[in-house]
């Protein structure tokens, strides 16, 4: 069976009014793509689109600005509250996670 797409002025997507935006990542009602490891302690972790990022961050792994628009990681520890412990990760930062980490 062929796969129908939703018109944009269609109904909002289910438990979402009208103009509400979605839900923040790192709820148990989204769960991530995987779980790695970090220091550890098992970690969630999302890759976000170019189109979806739409402001600069700081990555952990390289302390180097992650700038708008480039692909990469949302990271949070399993069990979080999540937004308040949200980290934007460079891909080749997370890889080298173990490895590569800024001086403290």
């Amino acid at each position: 069976m062929a796969r129908r797409n939703r018109r944009a002025d269609g109904p909002p997507a289910a438990g979402r009014r009208a103009g509400q935006a979605p839900r923040l990542l790192g709820t148990a009602q989204s769960p991530a793509d995987r779980v790695d490891v970090l220091d550890g302690a098992p970690h969630y972790v999302r890759a976000v689109t170019g189109a979806a990022a739409t402001k600069a961050y700081r990555c952990p792994g390289c302390d180097q600005l992650v700038p708008p628009a480039t692909p990469h990681l949302l990271v949070w520890p399993v069990g979080s509250s999540g937004i308040d412990w949200r980290r934007h990760w460079h891909t080749p930062c997370w890889a080298a996670r173990d490895r590569r980490r800024p001086a403290r």
